[in-house]
């Protein structure tokens, strides 16, 4: 595991937030923790947790919604093997603490085990990639309202053809600390804000709709007007292009995937069938497979959540391990999975720090941060003018995946037909269908243009969403079938 420097001032900061104020110290941890480890259990973790959220919405040229919430309260865990059982409460105390303890020790049999709760705490910190400041405090609510109007204006004076303008803002204030059996304790204090805009455009009767946005883990600072006419631009360039265009074909083809965003293809396709849970069950198209190649030469995939102030990174994850960049597939070799720490123990398996939950009512698992794919040597004018004729899928709406077998299908929401190695006209109702493992090695020609997305990435898993990114360079992959209207 990559070691790194604790980040003190972030845990004092979380222990004033979640312990001091209910009158808890590490002594009341660890004797929380001791109570479960009566009966024999393998692990247990405390995870605390309080956030601070508000989001903000703009319809028909005024702010019609604002809300903002406060939610604190802890999760209580035991491992036994490969059962865990679970309790929280949104109560912070040693009282509740102890209630929820009892009731998760019932997983292990009656009698000491041979695994001892440590004896006492050692700090245990993040990284520094984000500042662990408030986003909300950063503007006033008078000029939050300003900020939506202003972005509104912008789609607005684009064109002529837009109808509608529909914009949002969030903000999230996470302070969150891990209290573990094996004595380490450690905090991070995440920051998250995301800005979106939707727009219609209408002609002839005809109405099409476009959006964009993005964020990260800073401040509300970030979203300065230059950022701001870039989503209306590409929002209303989105609904624009779409007006004019032509029904999609369908059938085999040569596909050529835009930069950055479309890599939630690779994140739902590829990403998921890669997780640790579903290879140790067996349900993976990809389980039993590492060492072996699953995609083609000059592929390689990372999940990395070290990233400085990505919407997908994290300073350590949900069981207080340290964030890593993990090599998935090198050049085409599957080398390994995404690991929380109980899989990865019943895989015999290195933690990667992937471990991530909603929330201190949910249990944690293994998840991605921010996944892509590395770039390689080709020019994307070079990729596009090797196509005689194919799909160039430039953004994508929903998708859906079978893990079990890598099946997918997905929607773009800007296509464009390739004529002889050049972009002609755009398309509408392409959607691209096929199986991840077999895409994977359809790839024959790798962009050296890689970008992540905007900001705006939620991962959805057994009913838990979190914040990702997602990433890839320009792609040619041949034999794809899309699904089309024509």
């Amino acid at each position: 595991m990559t070691p790194f420097e604790p980040n003190f001032s972030t845990l004092a900061a979380a222990r004033d937030i979640l312990l001091t104020p209910f009158g808890l110290d590490e002594a009341a941890l660890i004797k929380t923790l001791g109570t479960m480890f009566t009966h024999k259990v393998d692990y247990a973790d405390l995870y605390f947790q309080f956030t601070k959220s508000e989001g903000w919405s703009l319809e028909e040229g005024i702010v019609k919604t604002g809300s903002f919430s406060i939610d604190q309260g802890v999760g209580v865990r035991a491992i036994s093997g490969d059962k865990t059982a679970f309790s929280y409460s949104d109560e912070i105390s040693a009282g509740a603490l102890q209630d929820a303890a009892i009731a998760t020790r019932t997983i292990g049999r009656q009698g000491a085990g041979k695994i001892k709760v440590a004896s006492g705490m050692t700090a245990q910190g993040g990284r520094s990639l984000y500042l662990p400041n408030d986003p909300l405090d950063s503007l006033s609510a008078t000029y939050k309202v300003k900020l939506l109007e202003r972005l509104e204006k912008m789609a607005r004076a684009k064109d002529s053809r837009v109808v509608q303008v529909m914009a949002g803002l969030a903000g999230e204030y996470d302070v969150v600390l891990v209290a573990r059996s094996d004595g380490v304790i450690a905090a991070d204090i995440r920051p998250l804000v995301r800005i979106s805009i939707t727009v219609i455009a209408e002609q002839n009767g005809r109405r099409e709709i476009g959006s964009s946005g993005g964020g990260g883990r800073f401040n509300y600072a970030y979203f300065d007007d230059a950022l701001l006419d870039k989503y209306a631009s590409d929002a209303v360039h989105q609904a624009v292009v779409n007006l004019d265009a032509r029904p999609a074909p369908a059938g085999p083809m040569t596909i050529v995937l835009g930069p950055g965003w479309p890599g939630v293809l690779l994140h739902e396709a590829i990403g998921h069938g890669l997780e640790g849970d579903f290879n140790r069950k067996g349900s993976s198209a990809f389980s039993g497979r590492i060492g072996e190649r699953v995609a083609a030469k000059g592929v390689t995939v990372v999940d990395d959540g070290t990233l400085a102030d990505r919407r997908g990174s994290l300073n350590m994850d949900d069981e207080g391990n340290p964030t890593q960049c993990t090599t998935l597939i090198e050049d085409g070799i599957l080398k390994g999975y995404i690991q929380d720490t109980m899989n990865a123990r019943l895989m015999k398996m290195p933690v990667t720090g992937n471990a991530r939950r909603e929330s201190f009512a949910h249990l944690p698992m293994p998840r991605m941060t921010n996944t892509y794919m590395l770039a390689g040597d080709k020019d994307p004018a070079e990729i596009l003018a090797s196509v005689k004729n194919g799909l160039y899928a430039v953004n994508f709406g929903g998708g859906q995946v079978d893990i079990t077998n890598g099946k997918f299908v997905f929607s773009a929401s800007e296509a464009y037909m390739i004529e002889d190695g050049k972009v002609t006209y755009p398309v509408k109702g392409a959607t691209l269908i096929g199986n991840g493992p077999d895409v994977l090695n359809r790839v024959s020609m790798i962009g050296n243009d890689m970008r992540l997305d905007s900001g705006v990435g939620v991962c959805g898993k057994e009913g838990q969403s979190v914040p990702v990114g997602v990433g890839q360079p320009t792609l040619r992959i041949d034999g794809v079938t899309v699904g089309g209207t024509a």
